[in-house]
């Protein structure tokens, strides 16, 4: 018997169904399956949190203990190690489950570790296996083809979980002197994130926004009688109307238009238009191809499922994570565009199939990993088999798989096959219409003359780009209306959780399984909240990100924490010594760190006056506590009035009473949904919309 090791009981589950069902299981075993899957529910080994644990003498050596309430799953693993003559470790493929697997092999005896020195010991091994995708075919690869541990993938990972230990650990304590809030916390890279959204913030602030406008016509065509077309002002006498601005930015630049059509100019220019002859300038036509967007990574796919259907990152890695351990699709957390022979040849089947020869391509398409970090040899996010939502999910409705589960598999499996679908053919025509006075109006359509990969990705848009006007260059043209839109110059735009994760990819802050995580704890600790969709940093939020970046320039800039993640990637592939990555941060951090604890100032936060106490008088304003924010009275604690804050569900009502729906927050910032007359009415909810299950 061969003992396997996950993480998860899902994990577990898959892996038991698929080695039981699989024929080369079968012919291997005698009357029983070959192997026993257990799964270890995580990490069993880790920095304890009640001390720092990293011995700065000893070239960081980190004091590593087992997990509290893991005491019991470690024993059922060194007890199951001793029952089976072979050990297999198969959790995940990236450096987290690298790290759970060396963790695993260090509780069952099989490493000597004296960091950064940590090898196998002499005559033991035990074999690790690599797979994309949960399916009978990999696994059976994988484990036909077992590899040994990589120790520098768990070096990586070790050298993050210190570099954070660090910041956060030595750090938190500083904010808590200077603010007198011991819930506070920093985070190397979690305030990096923050600042992006506090310095956007004090840029939409400091914007000059101005007022312009826009004027659209509509002209009609003598002959043929009754055509019509739209077109923009562009210019009068060859000086365009449309000026361009760029500002510099702390993400980068921004560029923004507006027009010198202002409301001293506007009526002269519309009474010269309506009072003018035109004729058709020039038609000027093309066709040309749109190629299909590359398959998802990870940060592809949680910016593609905020935008279509409203997912947080946190709940798309979750939707992922579930799918993936179910064999639904591949590994979910990866840089890479590289698809597989094993998916690009049958989809290339599939397509001739359903939609016919002229869709599909001669050859596979492949595309051009951006990311430096990526490594080839994985695979982009894709189905793993060639089923589409109903047939892939029949037979699965014991598993818990939600309509969510559906709508984030269906965007992976329309976005993988659309790559390798013939390009669409888009017909352009561009109308420029001049008048006697020399204003010059333009329109631009577009015609979808063959759909290709949008018959799949986009069809939408193939509907209604179905036909064109097109007129004759010289032919006279009335104008028979103007329209003037009323504009104003756009601020930058407040960072939503998609924007955001788009902007620390591009600049190489984190890596995209950790944005989730990074993302929930700038919520959490409530250093940012939300309108809407976009974040807004809280006072607390902005005084803290204020402080850490100006006394702390170097770690919590940028490209300093862009190349300390490339250093990380170095060191996983044996480029970069581990020791001095962290030397060369620590040595000049404890420096910064003991001369801003020579500063005994405390740092001031801004309150935001939200009213008058009802009981004495003072002004109400905005606290927060580690259980979130709320009203209280500024003369406290001569005064203790407080006041929750609720936030209220528009158009929806308690089932039970009819009263208001409220949003809560359980005590780990879980939100739910409840009555607002709580505690006459009990009713309470995870979700507004209950998700069916499939």
């Amino acid at each position: 018997m061969a003992l396997i090791i996950v993480e998860s009981p899902t994990k577990a589950r898959t892996f038991n169904y698929i080695l039981k069902s699989s024929s080369s299981a079968k012919a291997t075993a005698d009357k029983e399956n070959n192997y026993f899957v257990f799964a270890s529910m995580g990490h069993i080994r880790d920095l304890p949190k009640s001390r720092i644990a990293i011995d700065y003498e000893h070239d960081f050596k980190p004091d590593l203990e087992p997990i509290l309430n893991k005491e019991k799953i470690i024993t059922q693993l060194k007890k199951l190690a001793t029952e089976n003559q072979e050990i297999i470790l198969a959790t995940d493929q990236d450096r987290e489950g690298e790290a759970i697997s060396y963790h695993i092999a260090y509780i069952l005896g099989y490493i000597d570790e004296n960091w950064p020195d940590i090898r196998f010991k002499k005559g033991l091994t035990l074999k690790r296996i690599v797979f994309h995708e949960i399916t009978s075919k990999a696994l059976t690869e994988a484990l036909a083809n077992p590899e040994t541990l990589r120790l520098d993938l768990v070096k990586a990972q070790m050298a993050r979980r210190i570099l954070d230990r660090v910041v956060g650990y030595e750090l938190s304590p500083l904010l808590w002197k200077k603010t007198g809030k011991n819930w506070l916390s920093a985070g190397r890279v979690q305030t990096v994130a923050l600042r992006l959204i506090v310095e956007r913030e004090k840029e939409i602030k400091a914007f000059n926004t101005e007022e312009y406008y826009q004027i659209n016509g509509d002209f009609e065509a003598g002959h043929p009688k009754g055509v019509q077309i739209k077109a923009k002002l562009i210019s009068k006498s060859e000086i365009p109307y449309e000026q361009k601005t760029t500002l510099k930015l702390f993400a980068g630049d921004y560029v923004f238009t507006k027009t010198s059509i202002n409301k001293d100019n506007i009526e002269p220019i519309k009474q010269d238009c309506l009072n003018d002859k035109f004729k058709v300038l020039d038609v000027e036509e093309s066709v040309n191809p749109r190629y299909p967007m590359p398959p998802y990574t990870t940060s592809l796919l949680q910016q593609d499922a905020y935008y279509k259907h409203g997912f947080s990152s946190k709940q798309t890695m979750r939707l992922a994570q579930d799918l993936y351990e179910r064999g639904l699709i591949t590994y979910h957390r990866t840089d890479s565009f590289n698809l597989s022979a094993r998916f690009v040849f049958p989809a290339k089947e599939y397509i001739e199939k359903k939609y016919g020869k002229e869709y599909a391509l001669e050859k596979p398409r492949g595309f051009r990993t951006r990311s430096r970090s990526a490594q080839e040899a994985h695979e982009a996010i894709r189905p793993t088999k060639l089923l589409e939502v109903k047939a892939a999910f029949k037979g699965k409705k014991e598993s818990k798989l939600t309509v969510n589960h559906q709508r984030l598999y269906t965007l992976i499996f329309n976005r993988a096959i659309a790559t390798q679908m013939k390009e669409a053919s888009i017909k352009t025509v561009k109308t420029e219409i001049i008048s006697d006075k020399n204003y010059l109006f333009e329109s631009e359509q577009q015609q979808v003359i063959f759909d290709g990969f949008l018959k799949v990705f986009d069809p939408f848009y193939v509907n209604n780009h179905q036909t064109i006007i097109k007129l004759e260059k010289g032919m006279e043209i009335r104008i028979k209306t103007l329209e003037e839109k009323a504009l104003l110059s756009k601020a930058p735009p407040r960072y939503n959780e998609a924007s955001l994760i788009k902007t620390l990819e591009e600049k190489g802050i984190g890596r995209p399984s950790t944005y989730a995580m990074i993302i929930s704890l700038i919520q959490m600790k409530n250093y940012t909240e939300k309108d809407g969709r976009y974040f807004i940093p809280t006072s607390i939020g902005t005084s803290i990100c204020d402080y850490l970046s100006s006394s702390f320039p170097t770690i919590f800039d940028l490209s300093y924490t862009a190349n300390l993640e490339d250093g990380l990637d170095r060191i996983a592939n044996k480029e970069e010594d581990y020791i001095k990555l962290l030397r060369d941060f620590y040595t000049p951090f404890k420096k910064e760190l003991e001369e801003r604890k020579e500063d005994s100032s405390m740092l001031k936060i801004e309150d935001d006056v939200k009213g008058i106490c009802p009981e004495d008088g003072g002004n109400l304003i905005s606290r927060f506590s580690r259980f979130g924010k709320f009203i209280a009275c500024a003369n406290y604690p001569k005064c203790k009035y407080t006041k929750s804050i609720v936030k209220v569900v528009k158009n929806r009502k308690c089932p039970l009473c009819q009263g208001d729906v409220v949003v809560k927050f359980t005590k780990t910032k879980k939100r739910f949904y409840g009555c607002r007359n709580y505690p006459k009415c009990k009713w309470s909810a995870w979700t507004l919309a209950v998700e069916k299950k499939v």
